[in-house]
């Protein structure tokens, strides 16, 4: 039994494939973004022009303009693959706040376990739902920032133009957060990361 849970699948295809190609889209626009709030910034700071994509600001439209579409395309499909299988409601559902604490505790003392990567942990399933809601709200207030015109009504719902800029740079570095925050957990637990390239 033991054997074949072992040898057993953790991660499905379609999982794998979908993941890649987000996390490749999620580096080409935030490269590509610092880049273009390089042109355009409304902060005190510049992002260091080495680690940003595109050269000058029509390319680095460019580049996210493309890394937009994988995004969407991959992203809806993730959704819906795990919307209707009944992954999304299984694996990130519920978040309780009291076993969120916990987890978190036990993640800070260096005893969170990580018995079986089949199940997440209270802090995996909030940083997840975290990072869809956010990745939403880049959509939206990116729609903002590409069609203003065309999208009136949200303009206004996010505070109009410039809000919508704001908006979409504090939910870019709520991403790198979280992408930052996934690399140590990878680095903690280096099987997670074969699972995600071989599958289990």
């Amino acid at each position: 039994m033991n054997a074949i849970a072992t040898h057993s699948t953790i991660h499905p295809l379609w999982l794998r494939l979908t993941h890649w190609l987000n996390a490749t889209a999620v580096l080409l626009l935030i490269a590509s973004g610092w880049r273009i709030y390089n042109a355009t910034q409304f902060f005190d700071f510049a992002i260091p022009r080495g680690i940003t994509l595109g050269g000058w600001l029509g390319g680095a439209l460019q580049w996210h303009f493309a890394a937009m579409w994988l995004l969407f395309a991959n992203g809806i499909l993730y959704l819906l693959i795990n919307l209707f299988s009944g992954r999304l409601r299984c694996q990130f559902f519920p978040i309780m706040p009291r076993q969120v604490l916990r987890d978190l505790g036990a993640a800070l003392r260096g005893k969170l376990a990580h018995a079986d990567p089949r199940h997440y942990n209270s802090v995996q399933r909030l940083a997840y739902v975290f990072v869809m809601l956010d990745s939403v709200v880049l959509v939206l207030s990116g729609l903002v920032l590409w069609k203003s015109v065309q999208f009136p009504l949200l303009r206004e719902l996010v505070g109009g133009y410039e809000a919508a800029r704001r908006v979409h740079f504090f939910a870019m570095a709520g991403l790198c957060g979280f992408i930052a925050v996934h690399v140590v957990m990878v680095a903690l637990v280096p099987r997670t990361l074969l699972a995600m390239l071989r599958g289990r």
